[in-house]
């Protein structure tokens, strides 16, 4: 059933529009608008068109009989730019929106991709699922964890399909690190080191607040996110660096190293406990909000996961400036997009390694596959290969490390039952957000 603004407003109550975007029409460009989509069909709609939300789609569109029949952004500029994109490739010209919630009236969307920024994940991901539409959704879930939880609870609510952007679980080569830890022979694997060492993570060159670029609807780029004066450097590209609207290389990078180790371990679950340290290091010349130096430890009983990023570097562990180390009784199993090897241990007594070395072994990127991987489960209704409950648990764990330093509780005990801190008050202001008006979070 079609759900009108009116609609949204009355059945949730809460008014979903402001002031400034409820006083003109909706920007809408006509364009092709196909029937609905017979079996073998599967009409897609992309909310968020910048950069990664565009790749994502792109990635969709390359399997047979998937057509994107409408897209969204906040930034006409952008929009248009995609659009004309998807034409030079002779693809139908979608219908274009403005507002996401114009966008999900639309009839014959099957599936929504939302590929906003992390503070505009939560309400359109919860309103395409009520309205019967499955949902591939970007990582980190949400920018909070109240809306990690509701984002689970709409899903199972009303029965969809949601896939988060997690791709490294469709990899060929994470899946073989999968198989060689559940093996077993690296032993027991007692801890994990994890590090994300990026240039891009000192954030952007400090600018001036000005206007918003011209056909820049910037009261909805805000949405729930509190009024400031527009700054480009908190705009495209680089929004992530403040956490209105992200968490850093926490949340970037951090989440998609951080799901391998709970992969490894089937966790489904946020950790026990997280202790963090970090750190700005040189605002001279660059504006951002998020930690440039960070370490995190997160406490699953006898597992550890350790997290460390240097923003402003490229260099790192073993050769490499991202990557995963797990490290077992028999050896240290190190990996990263593109390889995966393993490093003997020495056995002192015997004088010899513990077991042989192995790699590089190298393989696909799972860009292209998790895409398909819930194209397919759109018509199978099987569990897509990274479910809401797996982003939800590395979401939240990213954010209690972030909250760890944010609270300056630096040492934060979690209550999953909960859905607390259990040993922090300042920490607990953080779980929810403080959505502006006349935004609210959904009551599922």
């Amino acid at each position: 059933m079609v759900i009108s603004r009116r609609r949204f407003i009355s059945r949730s109550q809460h008014m979903l529009f402001s002031g400034a975007v409820a006083a003109h029409a909706p920007f809408v460009l006509p364009g092709f608008k196909s029937r609905p989509a017979p079996s073998d069909q599967i009409n897609v709609a992309l909310i968020g068109c910048n950069n990664r939300g565009f790749h994502v789609l792109q990635q969709h569109l390359k399997v047979e009989g998937v057509n994107c029949v409408a897209m969204c952004d906040i930034d006409r500029n952008v929009l248009e730019k995609r659009s004309s994109e998807l034409q030079e490739k002779s693809l139908p010209k979608p219908t274009l929106y403005e507002d996401f919630r114009d966008l999900l009236e639309q009839k014959d969307i099957d599936a929504v991709i939302v590929g906003t920024p992390d503070h505009w994940h939560c309400l359109p991901m919860i309103y395409a699922c009520e309205m019967g539409k499955d949902v591939y959704v970007e990582k980190p879930l949400a920018n909070s964890i109240e809306e990690c939880n509701l984002m689970v609870k709409a899903t199972r609510k009303y029965n969809r399909i949601v896939q988060v952007g997690q791709q490294q679980r469709s990899s060929e080569v994470w899946q073989g690190v999968m198989d060689f830890l559940k093996k077993g022979d690296l032993g027991t694997v007692q801890k994990v080191d994890i590090w994300g060492n990026f240039n891009y993570g000192l954030g952007p060159v400090k600018q001036p607040d000005g206007e918003a670029p011209e056909g820049v609807n910037y009261d909805l780029f805000l949405g729930p996110a509190p009024a400031r004066p527009f700054n480009g450097a908190r705009f495209h590209g680089t929004w992530r660096f403040f956490w209105d609207y992200g968490g850093g290389l926490m949340t970037d990078w951090g989440v998609h190293l951080l799901d391998m180790a709970l992969w490894a371990r089937d966790l489904k679950r946020p950790p026990d406990k997280v202790v963090a340290q970090g750190y700005q290091y040189d605002l001279s010349d660059r504006s951002r909000e998020t930690h440039d130096v960070m370490t995190a430890l997160f406490s699953y009983g006898n597992y550890l996961i350790q997290w460390e990023h240097n923003a402003g570097k490229q260099v790192g562990p073993y050769d490499r400036n991202y990557g995963v180390a797990f490290i077992g009784e028999n050896g240290t199993l190190v990996a990263d997009r593109g390889k995966w090897e393993v490093f003997p241990e020495w056995d002192g007594a015997k004088k010899e390694n513990k077991m042989e070395k192995m790699g590089p072994v190298k393989g696909q990127h799972g860009h292209e596959k998790h895409p398909a991987n819930f194209l397919e489960c759109i018509k199978s209704r099987n569990e897509p290969a990274c479910t809401i409950e797996e982003g939800r648990a590395v979401a939240v764990a990213a954010h209690m490390a972030n909250i760890a330093l944010r609270s300056g509780a630096l040492n934060l005990e979690w209550d999953e039952s909960k859905n607390r801190f259990s040993n922090s008050k300042m920490a607990n202001k953080f779980v929810v957000p403080d959505y502006r008006k006349p935004w609210s979070l959904p009551k599922l």
